[in-house]
């Protein structure tokens, strides 16, 4: 079978600065993959050519053995940006309903699909407010519920859980892993937070456009022959020491 994402030596600059350089990464399908690194790394970038949002300057990515950019493949794409993007003057269940309504799914599915949304974010006795009154973290919570609306082959989270108190994360990273092992989802998260990325099947370290290194939590850890993954980072040269 051939892996859901392929990133093949894609480069991206913009004006005279590089962000990405040579990236490669193979994704496949049921697979938590996590892109860690500093803030600047590149990360955000590539997530954004990987859903079709930014055209790379070199270089190939498929996703589900089709070309990117390419629209009608949004349909099985959930994206969370690290900004929310989200309509404040609506309420957040005016939100869901938006959003669920652009997918192709009937009247039943989208009610189902916004109870578990909000459900999941811990957002379901807040629907009836208006986005303009919520906080900084109950904003990433429905950015996350609309992510996941349209019940996606692949879902693309760029800095989930920032703002999010610790409980509801837990509570997030608990439902990730169940998407990936019962529904075969294939999740992509980036982060710089260590107790996220060890929970990822794979991991690839970026830092100034380059992937640096990438494998199990496993394999890094045996590479770099310590148990502790602050000490796999710094030795990788993702965190300054």
């Amino acid at each position: 079978m051939n892996p859901t994402i392929k990133v093949e030596q894609v480069s991206k600059s913009f004006g005279k600065k590089p962000v990405l350089n040579d990236v490669n990464l193979t994704i496949e399908k049921g697979q938590l993959y996590g892109l860690i690194g500093p803030s600047g790394a590149g990360k955000t970038t590539l997530v954004k050519m990987i859903v079709g949002m930014e055209k790379a300057d070199a270089g190939s990515i498929h996703v589900l053995d089709v070309p990117m950019p390419n629209l009608a493949l949004l349909q099985e794409i959930g994206y969370m940006a690290q900004s929310d993007a989200l309509y404040v003057e609506l309420t957040g269940e005016e939100n869901l309903k938006f959003f669920a309504s652009l997918y192709k799914l009937n009247k039943e599915e989208r009610k189902k699909r916004i109870a578990y949304a909000a459900d999941l974010v811990n957002l379901t006795g807040d629907l009836k407010k208006r986005v303009a009154a919520y906080s900084g973290g109950m904003k990433r919570r429905l950015s996350l519920a609309i992510a996941l609306i349209q019940d996606p082959k692949i879902l693309i989270l760029d800095e989930p859980t920032v703002g999010i108190d610790p409980e509801l994360k837990l509570s997030i990273w608990n439902e990730l892993l169940r998407l990936k092992n019962e529904d075969e989802k294939t999740i992509i998260v980036t982060t710089h937070v260590m107790d996220e990325a060890v929970k990822c099947d794979y991991i690839a370290m970026v830092r100034d456009g380059r992937i640096l290194t990438s494998g199990t939590p496993n394999e890094l850890k045996a590479l770099y022959g310590t148990d502790d993954f602050d000490e796999v980072f710094r030795k990788a040269g993702v965190k300054q020491s």
